[in-house]
């Protein structure tokens, strides 16, 4: 098991509770390849430095966790697959 940051942005316009099953959804891809969330912090709504897809704001969600090293590339195209992510980033600690 490996350490890592996970953040990313979803679309200002996602309801609560469609924001909560996303992160839910997430956990649960971690969970499944045997990993863990240490940590799961919403940021809230922030107005980014520059317009992505149109969208000035976005919805900063931050994770810490523990997952085997080859599924960070499991996660980073399950992310990039999933429609209200504008953008994520995945660091190795």
């Amino acid at each position: 098991m490996r350490n890592y940051e996970v953040v990313f942005i979803v679309h200002p316009d996602l309801d609560e509770t469609a924001l909560t099953a996303l992160i839910d959804k997430v956990k649960g891809w971690i969970t499944e390849a045997g990993g863990s969330v240490e940590k799961a912090d919403v940021w809230g709504k922030r107005r980014m430095a520059y317009p992505i897809r149109k969208q000035r704001d976005g919805q900063y969600v931050y994770f810490e966790t523990s997952m085997p090293p080859a599924f960070s590339n499991e996660l980073d195209r399950n992310l990039r697959l999933t429609e209200p992510v504008l953008r994520y980033m995945i660091i190795a600690k």
